[in-house]
C-alpha cells in the first residue's frame, strides 16, 4: 500500500522503534491501546496491518479516526476475518474497499474467506468497481449455492460462473423471477449461439475477439475465416482450443505449422488415435511434452514418448479446483510416472494421506516443493527439505506454515546462504552468544531477523534499540523488559507535551 510505503519513509528512529513495539508480541494490552490511540502513524500501521490483534484492540480501532488504520486492519492478512467483516458498514469508502479487496496479491491463495453472510452483505450495499473484490474471499460453499441462492444479486454472481454450471443450474436462471437475473443468464447464454457470435465477432484484433475466439461457440463460417483469412497472428492458436471446433478442424490443425497450435491442440481432451500418434512424435519438444500428459495415455504410451521436464519452474501455492477433482482421477496423476502429473497432484489439497506420504519421498523436486506448499499437512521435514533445496521466489512461503520445524535449526547459522541462516532466528534453543553474533552479519535480513530473538542478551537488545537499521526489530523482540516498553511509550508523550 503507497500510503503506508510513505508513512514510513518518512518517520524517524524514534517513530520506526514504537511500530517495532507495536509488533511486540509480549507487549501488553494496555501499551497496544495507547499505542492506537496516540502512537504515530508508523506504529498504527504496524499494529494494525502486521500482526493479529487481542479483542480489546479490534473493539477499539473500529471507532478509530484515522480511517486508513482501520482500513489497514480491514485488509490485513493477520487479522482473523470474522473481526475485519465487524468494518463491513464503516462510514469511509477506503475502508469499505480494502475490506472488499483485501488481502494484498502475495496472501491470494491461501487468503481466508470472509463470513458468508458478510459477502452477502458486501454484494448488496457496496458500489459495482468495490464490490468485485471480495472474489477471492467467498467460500467454497457460498460460490457453490450462489445460482440458487435466495437473494436475487447474489443469484447475479452465480450467473457469472455460467461455463461452470450445469445444464439444469443454467436453465433455471434463464427462468428465474427476477427480470435481470434472465436478463443477465440470457447474455451469457448468447455465447453459446455460434450465429450470434458470428454476428458479434469483432473484425480486429481486441480482447472481446480473444475471448470469443477461446472461449465462444463457434460457426463454421467463423472458423474457416480463421483458417484462411486470420485476422490476428495467434487466431488459429486461440481456436485450437476451444471446445465447438468440429473433429476435421482438430485433425486439420494437429498438423499446423505452427508448433503454437499444435501445443494448443495437444492439450485438447477429444483428439483421436491417429493425432495422439502423431503428436507423440512431433518435432517440436514442447509439443511432445504437452502431448505426454493427456489423460487419454496409458503409462506405457506415456513412457515411449521423447519429453523433457524442464528444470525449475513456479512450485508455489496453487488453485484449487472448485469443484474437487474426481479422487480416481487424482490418484492415477499422483502414481504416474510423469513428473508433471505428480506435481498437479502434489498441488492438490484434497489429497489423501497415503498419496501425501507417497509424494512427500518423490525423486522430482517440483512434486515435493510443491506439495510442501500446498498440503495442509505437510510433514515438517518436507518443509524444510522444500526450503533448503528450491531457491524461486515464492521459497519464502513455506516459512508461513504453521508446521515449519524450529528444533535445530541452528545448525544452519554458518551457512554460506542467508537465508539458510537466517532460519537460526526460528530456533528457540539458540545460544545467546551466537544469536549476539548474526546480530552483526553481513546479511542485512540476518540481522533484522535475529534482533528479534528472545534469546540474544538483554544487554543487546538495549543496544540495538539505538541502532538505526535495527532498532525497530529489537523492539518487537519479546524479551525486552517490560520497563523498557513503557519508557519508550512515555517517551513519546513526553515528547508531544
Amino acid at each position: 500500500m503507497w500510503r503506508r510505503e510513505k508513512i514510513w519513509n518518512e518517520a524517524g528512529p524514534a517513530e520506526r522503534r514504537l511500530a517495532g513495539l507495536a509488533l511486540n508480541p509480549a507487549a501488553p494490552v494496555g501499551l497496544l491501546l495507547r499505542l492506537l490511540a496516540d502512537g504515530p502513524p508508523a506504529a498504527r500501521m504496524a499494529l494494525c496491518g502486521d500482526r493479529d490483534l487481542p479483542v480489546p484492540v479490534v473493539d477499539a480501532l473500529l471507532t478509530h479516526p484515522d480511517r486508513w488504520a482501520r482500513a489497514v486492519f480491514a485488509s490485513s492478512p493477520h487479522a482473523d476475518p470474522a473481526q475485519r467483516a465487524r468494518l463491513v458498514d464503516d462510514p469511509d469508502y477506503v475502508v469499505k474497499g480494502h475490506l472488499a479487496g483485501g488481502p494484498p496479491n502475495r496472501w491470494t491463495v491461501r487468503r481466508p474467506r470472509l463470513p458468508d453472510l458478510t459477502v452477502v452483505h458486501i454484494i448488496n450495499t457496496y458500489d459495482g468497481e468495490m464490490v468485485q473484490g471480495i472474489e477471492c474471499q467467498i467460500s467454497a460453499g457460498l460460490r457453490r449455492d450462489m445460482p440458487t441462492h435466495p437473494d436475487r444479486k447474489v443469484r447475479l454472481w452465480g450467473v457469472g460462473s455460467w461455463r461452470s454450471l450445469s445444464a439444469e443450474l443454467r436453465a433455471a436462471l434463464l427462468a428465474d423471477p427476477d427480470p435481470e437475473v434472465r436478463e443477465y443468464a440470457e447474455q451469457q447464454a448468447r455465447h453459446e449461439d455460434p450465429q450470434w457470435v458470428q454476428r458479434e465477432l469483432p473484425e480486429r484484433s481486441c480482447h472481446a475477439r480473444t475471448g470469443m475466439l477461446l472461449h465462444d461457440a463457434l460457426s463454421r463460417a467463423v472458423i474457416d475465416s480463421v483458417l484462411t483469412a486470420p485476422v490476428g497472428k495467434g487466431d488459429r492458436a486461440m481456436i485450437a482450443g476451444n471446445p465447438s471446433l468440429p473433429p476435421d478442424v482438430v485433425v486439420l490443425l494437429a498438423g499446423d505449422p505452427d508448433p503454437e497450435v499444435r501445443e494448443r491442440i495437444a492439450h485438447r481432451p477429444d483428439l483421436g488415435a491417429a493425432e495422439l500418434r502423431a503428436l507423440a512424435v512431433d518435432p517440436d519438444p514442447k509439443v511432445r511434452l504437452t502431448l505426454s500428459t493427456h489423460p487419454a495415455l496409458a503409462e506405457s504410451e506415456r513412457a515411449g514418448i521423447d519429453y523433457e521436464v524442464p528444470e525449475g519452474g513456479y512450485f508455489g501455492p496453487t488453485y484449487q479446483p472448485s469443484p474437487p477433482r474426481d479422487p480416481a482421477a487424482l490418484r492415477r496423476d499422483a502414481l504416474s510416472t510423469h513428473p508433471l502429473l505428480r506435481r498437479r497432484a502434489a498441488g492438490d489439497q484434497l489429497l489423501p494421506p497415503d498419496l501425501l506420504d507417497l509424494l512427500a519421498a518423490d525423486p522430482d523436486l517440483g512434486v515435493r516443493v510443491t506439495l510442501a506448499q500446498n498440503h495442509p499437512d505437510a510433514p515438517a521435514e518436507l518443509l524444510l527439505r522444500g526450503f533448503l533445496e528450491y531457491a524461486g521466489d515464492d521459497r519464502a512461503e513455506l516459512l508461513t506454515r504453521p508446521q515449519f520445524p524450529t528444533v535445530g535449526l541452528a545448525a544452519y547459522a554458518e551457512h554460506e546462504d542467508p537465508a539458510l541462516r537466517a532460519l537460526a532466528a526460528r530456533d528457540p534453543g539458540l545460544a545467546p552468544a551466537l544469536a549476539d553474533r548474526l546480530t552483526r552479519d553481513s546479511d542485512p535480513e540476518v540481522r533484522r531477523t535475529l534482533a528479534r530473538h528472545p534469546n540474544l542478551p538483554a544487554a543487546r537488545i538495549v543496544e540495538l534499540l539505538e541502532d538505526a537499521e535495527l532498532a525497530a526489530h529489537a523492539a518487537a523482540n519479546p524479551a525486552l523488559d517490560p520497563s523498557l516498553m513503557e519508557e519508550l511509550v512515555n517517551a513519546l508523550a513526553h515528547a508531544a507535551s
